[in-house]
């Protein structure tokens, strides 16, 4: 819950107490205080008035870049810095904190923009950054200037900044939305991307594999349907796994295969699926009756053989995540040849996994072995030379040249 205070004053040219709501829970500001050791920073001075009057010409046009604010609570800003010798201390407190809090959410956003995933373990925070970035400002530098240095330096941002600005007008529609989106996924790619990191955009099923800062690989991929979307993760790329085991989810399984298997005595040998108890002991199948079997009371499960005909192909890449979401390769190359590639339970089928698994481990790979997919082939870890970020985003929109391309909101999620 927002711990908040009202604030009340008259100054001589309102006839009516104005008031203001703030926000004392903003963890920065607090931390900005604790740093600066006295209760006003903007009201301390003149040129530090000054500079808090710059401050509020930059809040009031943030929506330029992709970002909004109250415009009561300039309003009040600006009214208590006019007034700032008739207000009490309180209220002058008050109005430095909420300026202070506006400022360092403006930098925040600015440089790693409003980004959620479904799961993330790769984000670090941060504010202690923007903290002493806004305490350290260097007092020659307007706020103008400043905002021009942190701005995100993306050629494909700055792109989607201009095309925000020249194209769009009103900023409630689903384009105006959507490059909003995409803007902060770029701003957040800058801080959080590292050198080396693997993009996979959902909507647009293609993958972009980055080394040394630079698009190294781009391919196709195959992602999940409407009804069971992939999710948003940021997460990393530890291990490779050669010939694995497709372990069929649990939904899937009674939803999709037992039904095949009442009716088709050898489905499971046609598909190299062996079925298994909750210890992944085998059991025999001849021995099972299937058609007292239903999704509620099936107790087993299915594994998949390993190989070439394996769902998951010869090659899965380990993504740390709560939804058993993977990338992986496919014997089912025709899928990357559609224009429409929402097929999958979920998980990321890719076009090149070869030349992924080869960039990953620096060219230790045995393609020669993987190339002869036989059944039934030794299932192997291999450990990278250091775990990759990979971020699984949700993007309508793209950005070729200076060309700016809306895509279908396939899972509905720009709102």
């Amino acid at each position: 819950m927002y711990c908040v205070l009202i604030l009340f004053f008259a100054t001589s040219c309102a006839k009516k107490p104005l008031t203001m709501v703030i926000h004392t829970d903003n963890p920065m500001a607090q931390q900005f205080y604790e740093l600066n050791h006295q209760n006003s920073f903007w009201f301390a001075s003149k040129k530090s008035t000054t500079k808090a009057k710059e401050w509020l010409v930059e809040l009031e046009s943030a929506n330029k870049y992709g970002i909004a604010f109250e415009k009561t609570q300039i309003d009040f800003i600006r009214t208590a810095l006019l007034n700032k010798n008739k207000i009490t201390s309180s209220v002058r407190n008050g109005a430095d904190q909420q300026l202070t809090a506006l400022v360092l959410n403006f930098i925040k956003e600015l440089q790693e923009g409003k980004v959620h995933f479904d799961y993330d373990e790769v984000t670090v925070a941060r504010d202690s950054v923007y903290v002493n970035l806004l305490l350290n400002a260097n007092p020659s530098e307007t706020a103008k200037k400043m905002i021009a240095r942190l701005d995100c330096k993306n050629t494909d941002y700055q792109v989607l900044r201009k095309f925000l600005n020249d194209s769009i007008t009103p900023t409630d529609t689903l384009k105006y939305k959507s490059v909003i989106e995409a803007m902060n996924y770029h701003r957040y790619l800058a801080v959080n991307g590292h050198s080396e990191y693997i993009v996979v955009n959902i909507p647009e099923t293609v993958a972009r594999y980055y080394r040394a800062d630079k698009l190294s690989i781009q391919m196709r991929t195959v992602v999940g349907r409407k009804k069971s979307p992939t999710p948003t993760i940021a997460s990393y790329i530890a291990t490779i796994v050669t010939f694995p085991f497709w372990n069929v989810p649990h939904s899937i399984a009674v939803k999709e295969i037992l039904p095949k298997v009442q009716k088709d005595e050898i489905y499971l040998e046609n598909n190299n699926l062996a079925v298994v108890d909750a210890k992944g002991v085998e059991v025999d199948e001849s021995e099972l009756d299937w058609l007292e079997y239903t999704a509620k009371n099936f107790p087993y499960f299915f594994r998949q053989s390993t190989g070439a005909r394996n769902a998951l192909g010869v090659l899965k890449f380990d993504l740390q995540n709560p939804y058993s979401i993977y990338l992986h390769s496919t014997s089912l190359q025709s899928a990357f040849q559609k224009d429409y590639r929402f097929l999958s339970h979920g998980c990321i089928r890719l076009e090149k996994p070869i030349d992924l698994a080869k960039s990953l481990l620096r060219g230790k790979l045995d393609i020669e072995e993987l190339k002869t997919g036989k059944k039934d082939t030794e299932s192997k870890k291999i450990e990278l030379p250091q775990k990759v970020p990979v971020f699984i985003i949700y993007s309508p929109v793209t950005v070729e040249g200076n060309n700016v391309t809306f895509l279908p909101d396939v899972y509905g999620l720009i709102k």
